[in-house]
């Protein structure tokens, strides 16, 4: 671009010593000489006017580069100052749970601490029943299996239909002989019952339930946990006050812990067991029970009880709701139930149907035409221990084992 201008001056010069000649009378030596320096002037305006439009643009370039560094500047201040902000928020954040646990643990300490006593009154306690020979063998191995901490916690799924995906766990109590083998409740319960050592067995089931809950919580796992608990614990002056103030500084569990009582000692509950339930219904807790023997359920009476699942065998609710005459939840609906109609009735009380003990396939197919919610069974997963590690971590202090271990 710039040779093309030059060549512009050129012509101009020219244009002008021809023009002198032709018009101005001038001679052609003195009319080249004007073309010449005219030609050369045009040039050094060129030259000093570039000159003086680069040095605006590079004074443009500085003052844009100065403004450039101090936005960087101003952008690494604020960076530097939202660092220090976090670093002030994660490290009040991480004093404040540290708090928290340690608050959490003064209190299961406190807990486990008045839990003890309770164990040791109970431990000692001499049976009014007589205990036959083998009964009383099968009692020295239950109360050993308590003094070692031989005590584990198994859980079965309970799935929704028909994803079968596991939505819930119950647990169950396991003892171990010092070899290594199993006793199952249907060995020991009737030996402990006789002992009174059940709400012992309740409340080691309880404690670990609800420390499994609080680990699934942390890995934010939204599966929830069936607890069974001892009516015995909800009516016992010693124990349940500090039960329930525990569960008072833990309600975040509210929604992922249940509490699971048989229904007849539901049916024929008294007014201190009443009044505990409705005292862990005010905290958010909920409740199932199980081993309901038919579908004549009371639904208000059941809402208003905090009662939120009813268990009911698999084939017992097949063979209600397949007969037309079978027996009916109670509601207020006036006209008689279809069968396909029960569930649904039942979830407008709030109201969950779960069928238990499912053995077989067939049996499912059949729960599903009646769009039962959720199933429990050997057919969906048998009682399984958790890991070891798990076990680990959920077992009790070695404190409450000592305790233990001075009775009986």
């Amino acid at each position: 671009m710039t040779g093309i201008l030059f060549i512009l001056y050129i012509a101009l010069g020219s244009a002008l010593g021809f023009g002198l000649v032709s018009y101005a009378g001038l001679s052609i030596p003195v009319a080249i000489a004007l073309g010449a320096v005219t030609t050369a002037l045009l040039g050094q305006f060129h030259l000093l006017f570039s000159h003086v439009i680069a040095t605006a643009e590079g004074s443009d370039r500085i003052e844009a580069l100065e403004l450039s560094y101090e936005e960087n500047d101003k952008r690494m201040t604020q960076i530097e100052t939202r660092s220090q902000e976090v670093e002030a928020s994660l490290k009040s954040e991480l004093s404040e749970r540290r708090d928290a646990l340690v608050t959490e643990m003064r209190q299961l300490e406190g807990l486990i601490d008045r839990l003890a006593k309770s164990f040791e009154t109970k431990l000692s306690r001499e049976t009014s029943e007589p205990i036959a020979p083998q009964d009383d063998a099968l009692l020295r191995t239950v109360k050993a299996a308590l003094q070692d901490g031989r005590v584990d916690l198994h859980l079965q799924p309970i799935v929704s239909l028909p994803q079968r995906r596991v939505a819930f766990y119950e647990g169950f109590t396991r003892l171990r002989e010092a070899d290594g083998s199993i006793l199952l409740p249907a060995d020991f319960l009737e030996a402990a019952r006789r002992a009174r050592l059940l709400g012992v067995l309740d409340n080691m089931l309880l404690f670990r339930c609800v420390q499994i809950v609080r680990r699934l919580a942390e890995r934010d796992r939204r599966v929830g946990v069936f607890c069974n608990i001892s009516p015995n614990s909800l009516t016992d002056p010693q124990f349940f006050p500090h039960f329930l103030e525990f569960m008072k500084e833990n309600r975040d569990l509210a929604g992922a812990l249940i509490f699971e009582i048989p229904a007849d000692r539901f049916e024929n509950r008294s007014r201190q067991m009443r009044e505990g339930m409705d005292k862990l219904i005010q905290l958010g807790f909920r409740f199932s029970i199980d081993h309901a023997s038919n579908l004549t359920l009371d639904l208000p009476r059941l809402q208003e009880s905090g009662v939120r699942f009813v268990k009911v065998n698999g084939d017992t609710l097949i063979e209600q709701l397949r007969d037309p005459a079978g027996s009916r939840p109670v509601s207020n609906i006036n006209r008689r139930l279809a069968g396909e109609e029960v569930a649904a009735v039942c979830s407008r009380y709030g109201v969950t149907l779960i069928a238990e003990k499912m053995e077989e396939e067939v049996g499912v197919v059949e729960i599903l035409e009646y769009d039962i919610p959720f199933g429990q069974g050997h057919v969906f997963g048998a009682p399984k221990p958790i890991k070891s590690s798990l076990m680990q971590e959920t077992a009790p202090p070695q404190e409450f084992i000592d305790r233990l271990s001075a009775f009986g």
